[in-house]
């Protein structure tokens, strides 16, 4: 008999994509079907946008799944996964929408195939709201490693806002089983190694905007006592635009942030606003930035082991994250720690 599918309401917490994105992904690795609705409620528009659409879709391809309301501006769908299956994909987004966010919500189900999969996604690698590419290849990719997801990130052509074009692919190696996956146990990030970090801009731009958004950011954190590493890079893209990534390395986790630039902002002002994030979570003391944190407990959510780790701070979109966890695993999810707080985040074990 087929099971009726779970229905979670797409306007709780942060009531964005995010939702959605969590909901189909560990739909697609767990066999659960559900249902999402309303989408996106207090978005303008509400529903289903072509990013979001993009996201769906990569997740039905990866478990042959039946999804209604699969259309630009949709306000649910219901998605009935069947067993994912490794291979090779190709996903186009159709506009500046994230790539890393296409990667990200399949990634569940692809590594609990018994194969090596590769994914290419066609579609912005730089967007103001999803981590970056660098964010993607060298924070999120090293805590997850500890749950034993082998993940490996390459990006073949950078995408601005608003043409996109950028494209990167993902390699996955399956692990077959949740069994095979270890809990997250991430109480403190350890010793500060080193600070380092990319300064890139598309190659139309004058060549100094990438000098001064180094300088800048170099100047920064010098400020705190911190000495880093910062390469630059000029790309060819199909909008002009300009980024600064910034990590921190220690002995038993990373954290990181980026900014990018837009018309009319300075270039010190990018590279300050990526040096406010990153020492906002240094000071934090947490093993994981706040990014990291939401992302992360998806993964932590298919360990069968209690994961516990720090977080820089309580957002909305871990706490919607949290709860998402919740309805599609039955699990406790346990956030200690005030909104806008540093806190201690725990998934209980089965």
């Amino acid at each position: 008999m087929t099971r009726e599918p779970l229905v979670l309401d797409g306007g709780v917490g942060e009531g964005g994509g995010q939702i959605l994105r969590t909901a189909v992904a560990l739909s697609a690795a767990l066999g659960t079907p559900v249902t999402v609705r309303p989408i996106r409620p207090r978005r303008s528009p509400p529903g289903l946008r072509a990013q979001h659409l993009a996201a769906v879709r990569a997740a039905a391809a990866v478990c042959d799944a039946e999804c209604a309301g699969a259309e630009i501006g949709s306000p649910e769908i219901t998605f009935r996964p069947r067993s994912p299956r490794s291979g090779r994909y190709e996903f186009d987004v159709g506009t500046a929408g994230s790539t890393t966010l296409v990667c990200q919500t399949v990634l569940p189900a692809l590594m609990l195939t018994e194969g090596d999969s590769t994914v290419t996604v066609t579609g912005g690698t730089h967007n103001p709201l999803a981590p970056c590419f660098e964010y993607l290849r060298d924070v999120f990719a090293l805590p997850a490693s500890a749950a034993n997801l082998q993940a490996y990130f390459a990006m073949d052509r950078a995408g601005f806002y608003p043409a996109g074009g950028g494209e990167m692919s993902m390699q996955v190696r399956g692990v077959e089983s949740v069994e095979n996956l270890a809990p997250l146990r991430l109480a403190s990030p350890g010793t500060l190694r080193y600070v380092e970090g990319l300064s890139a801009a598309s190659a139309e731009l004058p060549r100094h905007v990438v000098e001064r958004q180094l300088a800048q950011a170099l100047g920064r954190l010098a400020k705190e006592g911190l000495r880093a590493s910062i390469e630059e890079a000029s790309w060819e893209t199909r909008s002009p635009g300009t980024v600064v990534f910034l990590r921190a390395v220690f002995t038993q986790s990373v954290g990181g942030a980026f900014a990018l630039g837009e018309r009319g902002k300075p270039a010190e002002r990018v590279a300050d606003k990526a040096a406010d994030a990153l020492l906002a979570f240094l000071r934090s003391g947490a093993a994981l930035d706040a990014h990291a944190a939401d992302q992360l407990l998806t993964l932590a959510a298919l360990c069968p082991h209690e994961s516990q780790f720090t977080a820089q701070r309580v957002t909305s979109h871990l706490e919607t994250n949290a709860e998402v966890v919740r309805r599609m695993t039955g699990r406790a999810v346990r956030i200690e720690g005030a909104p806008g707080k540093p806190a201690r985040v725990t998934v209980e074990g089965l």
